[in-house]
């Protein structure tokens, strides 16, 4: 029901309609009674308020709604300017109204381009967190590994997944000299992790904060299978993430993570799949920035395969395309949100091997296409590069001139950044210095790469230019 529509031009003036009551079910106007030069249909009546009063239990109706849209496109400010008619817009304008163009042009006539984004101060806190995540020669430590995921990386260097063990690592990185600071803007932790402390009591979340640095959450849970494709997945963990977004928010937390994944095959990745993961990360974007959160969107086109650089390129390229539609049509404030991509590489099967320049190109020109400017920056994963290939690919990419780079292009590295450290620790108390020396070399040369000065060979670990890749790895 429309509830209350109130014309806009004076009492008096040609077209005036006195009395209205609303709009029928064929879009005509009612009315009690009409003036002089007034009018019943709304075929003449001149432009018209429209205060749509839209409750929980209020439906707009569509007839009326199409005739007004129909109306408002006949130019009919044109008219009434010719005629020297006034329009007086009522005042103060409901958030939730829909105005005619030739009113406010910052609310549609159709409520198909009808939007709300976030009020000014959280828009400037969203802006300020991404900006300062993005810092030139700055980038994000992914320390966010799930309990069997950093199962996995004690294993391999013969140290028991237990909660003391992952404490232990966990403050060996959290406690790295304030130097780091330079370096790394932020850190993605794991829910286990916020809840943590140090020896000494302080929780982890402080210590990361103390530096300067600023902690952020990985909230998905998890991948899993989607129904009638290919072995292609989709993220859980939408039902409760608004309530978990603010309790980490109050928590200290100020951006978040979440992850899909996408997979390169005969028929893969499938319309379905670049679809519904395109639509999670915009609804979790969405409730990350209703909640204080910077999201970082995370599409995350996996290296396994045969393809080769130009089949990866039109992937990502494609995927990257289905996420910024799905992140407009959600209104999400891009200006408050971040980018976590792949870098474009050929997969981990593919017999030609392919240079840092090459990788760089394909990068640069499948991000120019498809990602709005609007965005303050890239924080690109790994996904199963060498400490050393990561650092080099991403120098590349900053050297890049193959097209306009109009954002901050980083890094966000689990594993390239943590190989060598894990190594040099061992598991052992004695060994926290050197782990922790280890971090911060690698650190200093990813940043190094963000501003496109690393010189390549320069900065060698425990993990040396051995491979991380995982198959179908999941955190």
């Amino acid at each position: 029901m429309w509830s209350r529509i109130t014309p806009v031009t004076r009492p008096g003036s040609r077209g005036y309609v006195g009395g209205v009551e609303g709009i029928n079910t064929r879009g005509q106007v009612v009315v009690k009674d009409k003036e002089e030069g007034g009018c019943d249909g709304l075929n003449s009546l001149p432009s018209l308020y429209i205060d749509l009063c839209l409750g929980s239990n209020d439906t707009l109706n569509v007839a009326a709604h199409n005739t007004l849209a129909r109306w408002y496109c006949r130019g009919e400010e044109g008219r009434l300017k010719e005629s020297g008619d006034d329009i007086a817009v009522r005042e103060p304008v409901p958030a939730h109204s829909v105005v005619s163009p030739q009113i406010n042009n910052t609310r549609a006539a159709t409520m198909t381009t009808y939007f709300s984004y976030p009020d000014e101060s959280l828009q400037q806190e969203l802006r300020r967190i991404a900006n300062a995540i993005t810092a030139p020669g700055k980038g994000i430590l992914a320390a966010d590994e799930s309990v069997s995921t950093m199962g996995k990386r004690l294993s391999d260097i013969n140290v028991e997944n237990t909660d003391e063990n992952r404490r232990k690592y966990r403050q060996l990185l959290f406690t790295t000299d304030k130097a780091v600071s330079e370096y790394i803007s932020g850190v993605i932790l794991f829910h286990e992790t916020v809840y943590q402390k140090a020896d000494d009591g302080t929780p982890f979340i402080n210590l990361i904060k103390e530096k300067g640095i600023i902690a952020g959450i990985k909230v998905d849970k998890g991948v899993v299978p989607l129904m009638g494709s290919e072995g292609e997945s989709t993220t859980q963990g939408l039902d409760d993430l608004s309530q978990r977004c603010a309790q980490y928010k109050k928590d200290g937390c100020d951006f978040a993570k979440w992850r899909c994944v996408l997979k390169i095959g005969k028929n893969t990745p499938s319309y379905q799949s670049m679809l519904e993961n395109a639509n999670v990360l915009a609804r979790y974007a969405s409730i990350c920035q209703m909640n204080g959160l910077v999201p970082i969107v995370e599409p995350e086109v996996l290296p396994d395969g045969e393809h080769d650089l130009d089949r990866a390129q039109k992937v990502t390229e494609t995927v990257l395309a289905f996420v910024y539609k799905a992140l407009n049509d959600h209104h999400v404030f891009l200006e408050g949100t971040l980018l976590k991509p792949n870098m474009v590489t050929a997969g981990q099967s593919c017999s030609k091997k392919f240079k840092p320049e090459e990788v760089a190109k394909a990068t640069v020109v499948a991000l120019s296409r498809t990602m709005p400017a609007a965005v303050p920056g890239v924080t690109f994963l790994s996904g199963g590069q060498s400490e050393e290939e990561a650092s080099v690919h991403l120098d590349a990419i900053n050297k890049c001139t193959e097209a306009k780079k109009p954002w901050a292009l980083t890094f966000s590295y689990g594993r390239a950044l943590q190989a060598s450290v894990l190594r040099a620790w061992g598991g052992k108390d004695e060994n926290v210095k050197g782990g922790q020396a280890e971090l911060m070399n690698r650190a200093k040369a990813n940043s190094e790469a963000a501003l496109g000065k690393y010189k390549w060979g320069s900065c060698q670990g425990y993990a040396g230019d051995k491979g991380l890749f995982i198959k179908d790895h999941a955190y």
